[in-house]
């Protein structure tokens, strides 16, 4: 299994011709792997002549040395499980065939196995860390969808209580009271840890076992026991120099298994949450896991859980942890959202934990909103962002998605956008490697809305982005095919000339400013909206590209007119406002294409609700106040004067003089004082 992917799916008879995402039944009646439930069936019934047989068989013998026996079968079915979960293999119908019979048959050996363990005698203590090996790795196989399926309904009843996997991590090999001390590792194959299946029936039963395993978990002080296993040395701080390195019991996917139970143990509530991560050097110790030295190992690592695909596993394990707090608190009421107009960093939100606290338990979410300043220091000061970008270079592009999705997250916060920049984000090779067309379509995404984020928040970061060197991978992303990745080019821009005028120039430059008024007639409405948006930014801090941006405002005048959303109305009247801003260049055509008949007929369709609002309607929200605004700039050039004076809708903003709503009244009487002589 070791050295041949084929070994595995031979040992369960499945099928080499079809595809590994293909569930198949396995391990039926004449396979090996049949063949070691059977001998596991037997090994029961002569260590407990009082249980009965858990799968048929007619063999007959008196065994020397089950104990042993018992161990190599499950340390097969382990290797067997954990190879066909690299592999691709996520269901557990492969080893246990798709009779309910034989998988509640071959389960419950298993389980009988973990149970019987007399702590009188190493040999027992292993048989029972044995089982629990090959029990964890065949329901992992399971755990990949993160719902409940038939399988794991049959194993859920089958596996210890809290207390009694307390009991099992709580276990030192170095208790001077258990016998044979110095092998209880050894006698286990070297790519295996004597914890994993503990941890892993843990894991297992936090994801699939609903609320109340998570309490029943958490109330038995798995989570401190689950960070003791991650320290080194452990357990008992007076015992100190007596806890050696290789004494920890757990392998890279050990590792993995631990670090995801911890993320789930996260929704037990505000106490589990500050006690997990609201530790300086608990963030710390999870985030050496990825840092480049262990990361290496983990690499050079020849057994499960390593390689490449280890690498990536333990980072992402590492990222949805650390992720948590950010993804419980996704547009939280009364949370200011920096990235209310487009998702980042959403690859997270899928089946995190924090997902479900975020939507059932609001109280978790106060806590977290209340920690949120002191979780930020920490991450700063561990360097949590540097780890991340550096974990960017020990994976592959394809690897990326999970990576890229926390940083656009991070980003969010001022804290670690400003690490995150100054330890090299923003990095031209960096950024053309995340726009790689090759890569996945999400790290693009969110590599643009890392890029929309931090112009969005500061000017101070321009320079950094004019050094990133992106403009032409933007201009390509305006005509790409998929319309998020449109509107997020759009909104990119929009907020690469919400500051100041620097990026100007380069718009020009690289001919950006056609292809963006094409996008106000793009059939997605998201780019619509954010098209019109860079537009307006495009146009406010001086008219240096008005001369570019006259075809405009047809579009513009047009999206006025017809059927969309309220705010890409606002953001098109506002467009208008600026392109009158700076210079009258303009005005000819601002009258002439229809623009200001349109901001007329706009401002009549919405006044009834203005001079009567109701409760249902919000005059926040709607277009009228930025077209107001907009018609009271057109007002300081006469010939937008003069063409207002003479509409028949003039007489329209007299009577919004008298709105209810102060803005709407203020703006009507500036364009009217303007107006008449």
């Amino acid at each position: 299994c070791l050295h041949s992917g084929i070994v595995p799916a031979v040992l369960c008879g499945l099928p080499s011709s079809l595809p590994v995402t293909t569930v198949v039944s396995g391990g039926g009646d004449g396979t090996i792997v049949s063949e070691i439930f059977s001998v596991l069936s037997i090994c029961s019934s002569s260590l407990n002549k009082d249980e009965h047989s858990v799968e048929p068989s007619n063999t007959k013998c008196k065994l020397a040395n089950p104990s042993a026996l018992i161990r190599h079968s499950c340390l097969i079915l382990t290797i067997i499980a954990q190879y066909l979960k690299s592999t691709g293999r996520n269901s557990a119908i492969f080893m246990l065939t798709n009779s309910q019979k034989k998988q509640l048959a071959r389960l419950s050996v298993l389980a009988h196995h973990v149970s019987y363990d007399d702590k009188t005698k190493a040999s027992f203590q292993l048989q029972s860390s044995s089982a629990m090996l090959a029990l964890a790795s065949i329901l992992s196989l399971e755990s990949g969808t993160l719902v409940e399926s038939p399988i794991s309904e049959i194993a859920m009843p089958l596996i210890p209580r809290a207390s009694t996997l307390s009991d099992h991590l709580k276990f030192s090999p170095g208790n001077e009271n258990e016998p044979d001390p110095g092998n209880f590792t050894g006698k286990l194959p070297y790519w295996l840890g004597v914890r994993d299946g503990c941890v892993g029936l843990v894991d297992f039963k936090l994801k699939l076992g609903g609320p109340l395993a998570i309490q029943q978990l958490c109330a038995s002080g798995i989570p401190l026991l689950l960070i003791g296993l991650l320290s080194n040395p452990f357990l008992n701080p007076s015992q100190e120099n007596e806890c050696l390195n290789d004494r920890v019991g757990l392998s890279p996917i050990g590792v993995v298994w631990t670090i995801s139970s911890l993320c789930h143990c996260l929704s037990g509530g505000a106490l589990i949450f500050r006690q997990i991560l609201i530790r300086n050097e608990h963030v710390k110790l999870v985030s050496n896991l990825i840092c480049d030295v262990h990361l290496k190992l983990i690499k050079c690592w020849t057994g499960p859980g390593g390689g490449r695909a280890g690498v990536r596993d333990i980072i992402n394990a590492v990222i949805d942890l650390l992720a948590f707090p950010f993804v419980a608190l996704q547009n939280a009421p009364g949370l200011p959202s920096a990235t209310a107009s487009v998702s980042s960093g959403s690859l997270l939100n899928v089946g995190s934990p924090g997902q479900r606290v975020y939507m059932e338990d609001k109280d978790t979410v106060k806590a977290i909103e209340e920690d949120m300043g002191k979780y930020i220091k920490i991450l700063v000061e561990v360097g949590v962002p540097s780890i991340i970008l550096r974990c960017l270079d020990h994976m592959e592009l394809h690897d990326l998605g999970r990576p890229v999705a926390f940083l656009a997250k991070m980003v969010c916060q001022r804290p670690l956008a400003v690490q995150l920049v100054s330890k090299g984000l923003l990095d031209p090779n960096r950024m053309r490697r995340l726009f790689d067309l090759s890569g996945p379509k999400e790290v693009m995404l969110d590599a643009l809305m890392i890029i929309s984020d931090l112009a969005r928040m500061d000017k101070g970061f321009y320079e950094y982005i004019k050094g990133a060197s992106i403009l032409e991978f933007l201009k390509s992303f305006l005509s790409h095919e998929d319309p998020n990745v449109r509107a997020k080019a759009c909104s990119a821009l929009g907020n690469m000339c919400r500051h100041s005028a620097q990026f100007y120039s380069s718009l020009a430059r690289y001919q950006i400013i056609s292809i963006l008024i094409d996008r106000c007639s793009d059939p997605d409405k998201r780019t619509r909206k954010f098209a019109c948006f860079a537009i307006g930014n495009a146009a406010y801090h001086n008219d240096v590209l008005y001369e570019d941006l006259r075809r405009s405002i047809p579009h513009l005048a047009r999206l006025l007119q017809v059927a969309e959303e309220d705010k890409t109305k606002a953001n098109a009247a506002g467009a208008l406002s600026n392109l009158v801003r700076n210079s009258d260049r303009l005005c000819g055509d601002i009258v002439s294409k229809g623009a200001v008949q349109s901001l007329l007929e706009l401002i009549s369709d919405y006044a009834v609700s203005a001079l009567n609002p109701s409760r249902n309607d919000s005059t926040n929200e709607s277009p009228l106040k930025i077209a107001l605004f907009s018609l009271a700039k057109m007002c300081a050039h006469p010939l937008c004067r003069q063409f207002i004076r003479s509409s028949s809708l003039f007489h329209v903003i007299g009577r919004l003089q008298q709105s209810p709503e102060s803005s709407i009244a203020k703006y009507a009487s500036v364009i009217v004082s303007k107006v008449e002589p």
